[in-house]
């Protein structure tokens, strides 16, 4: 197809789709509390619509009153029961799709619903409008004229009983439309293979020699991919592989540990990077803006949204409030409603609203994943920024990271025990230290206060790992390629245990 023809019908579907957008920009916590009902009224003679008598809820507060909050422990019997091939249990739509979830909180799968509405009103409207912006904010885009190369996850699809699970991604390129995969590298066969190692070799032979004009996935594993390009190659920078090359499209991880990595091998000022948020459950949020680390919350795919304010979160005192009510600044748990029969269900991701108008969030981390063993609340967000801060000022790069407790024994204090590997590790280790630990007071007035005179906190105690570490993990552990990640923060030792005896 000539790129004129597709510009202009990309352009076509852009002012329409505009005028969708503007009007839940418009009517935010309208259009969201229409949502509610609409998803009611689809599931009302479900099982669960039954149960809590969807008919006769006219409030949202009646809404809140009758149906509880939940967590995968909760749907897991009946999602067992519509894996079997049980139908109309939390939503009226046939469920065949459940995304196996690679989270690192449970060592136990999880099977995410996708519903068809979700996959088609959801994350392939997420798709097109993640396209729609860019291309509104660059009009001299040549996006359409190559391919996007994109990185999912390395997992085949499995059926039982009339219903298939896998990688979420693997579920979209199974059932993306005839166009999406003309305009995509590398094939669907290649993309679907089950071994990492093996699928990586032949994702480079197949993409090399294509015209890529942009990139698509998790930032740790598509440097790794860029990487091997290179190594393959024999080139420095992937401009002499792909000459076209304009924009990254990430999300799944903090792009903040490897902005630098990625500007070494791309080196053009004219380079974008364009992040998502999405997960198994939803297509969250897009950057709807060029040089933006904000994200738009996206308020018509189908999720209702509510939060829960961190600061009395697993509290007797926890409390929802919906999107009329959040703050700016604060940090909130995600809980969403959606057309896959997800009822008030935690998501495990924490956000911070940085705009009530638009809606405008930044990912800061999971509900599970921070230290606060003695008090200081540290969150993924601080340890990104100070990392990101300190890499910059010492020309250091991180491969990966994970940080634990030190727990207190006797009268000794207690502290945080980091454990990094690096590409490029600082020339003093333990000035970089010193650097960090100031950058995460200066970031967090908690663990500043806790750090004070080492009342309660001792300095960071930083290992460096040996290369490959983290990849060898995951490897051990089967957790490699695709949407897997290393586990940042934790309350407790059981990550940083294993890896450091790895270490040895």
């Amino acid at each position: 197809m000539p790129i004129p023809l597709v510009n202009s019908i990309a352009s076509w579907f852009l002012k329409k789709r505009f005028h969708q957008i503007e009007l839940f920009l418009k009517y935010p916590n309208e259009v969201q509390e229409e949502l509610l009902f609409s998803l009611m009224d689809q599931a009302k003679d479900t099982e669960i619509g039954k149960q809590y008598d969807f008919s006769s809820i006219k409030s949202y507060s009646t809404f809140t009153e009758r149906v509880p909050i939940s967590n995968y422990e909760d749907y897991q019997g009946i999602i067992e029961r519509s894996r079997q091939g049980e139908q109309n249990i939390f939503w009226p739509s046939p469920i065949k799709w459940f995304a196996k979830s690679s989270g690192t909180t449970n060592a136990k799968s999880k099977f995410i619903p996708v519903s068809y509405e979700s996959l088609e009103d959801c994350h392939y409207a997420a798709s097109k409008d993640l396209l729609c912006m860019y291309l509104n904010n660059n009009e001299q885009s040549q996006l359409f004229t190559g391919k996007s190369l994109r990185l999912g996850g390395s997992k085949e699809l499995y059926k039982e009983n009339g219903t298939v699970f896998g990688d979420l991604s693997a579920i979209l390129i199974d059932n993306m439309p005839f166009w999406a995969e003309f305009s995509s590298t590398p094939s669907s066969k290649v993309s679907l293979m089950s071994e990492w190692e093996t699928k990586m070799q032949a994702i480079v032979a197949e993409t090399i020699n294509e015209n890529v004009t942009s990139l698509a996935g998790v930032p740790s594993w598509m440097l790794v991919l860029l990487n091997n390009v290179l190594d393959y190659t024999g080139k420095s920078n992937l401009f002499d592989i792909w000459p076209n090359l304009e924009v990254y499209f990430h999300g799944g991880v903090s792009f903040n540990p490897y902005i630098q990595q990625y500007k070494n091998i791309l080196p053009n000022k004219q380079f974008k990077y364009y992040e998502i948020y999405n997960a198994s459950e939803g297509f969250f949020a897009i950057q709807d803006q060029n040089n933006s680390s904000e994200l738009l919350l996206m308020l018509d795919y189908g999720i209702f949204y509510e939060f829960i304010p961190m600061d009395n979160y697993g509290t007797k005192y926890e409390k929802t409030v919906r999107l009329s009510d959040v703050v700016k600044g604060q940090n909130y748990a995600v809980l969403i409603t959606t057309n896959a029969g997800l009822w008030r269900y935690k998501i495990g991701d924490t956000v911070r609203f940085t705009s009530t108008n638009p809606y405008r969030i930044k990912v800061s981390g999971r509900t599970k994943h921070h230290i606060n063993v003695f008090g200081e609340e540290l969150i993924i967000e601080n340890a990104e920024d100070a990392l990101r801060k300190v890499c910059k000022k010492t020309k250091a790069e991180i491969v990966d990271y994970t940080a634990a407790p030190i727990f207190m024994e006797g009268r000794e204090k207690g502290g945080h025990e980091w454990l990094i590997e690096f590409k490029t590790p600082p020339k003093d280790i333990n000035y970089f230290n010193e650097l960090f630990d100031n950058a995460l007071k200066s970031l967090n007035s908690d663990y500043e206060a806790k750090r004070y005179n080492n009342i309660t906190l001792n300095k960071p105690t930083i290992n460096i790992a040996r290369e490959q570490l983290f990849y060898d993990w995951l490897k051990q552990n089967d957790k490699l390629g695709g949407q897997h990640k290393v586990p940042r923060l934790s309350n407790t030792r059981h990550y940083i245990d294993d890896l450091l005896k790895l270490n040895a």
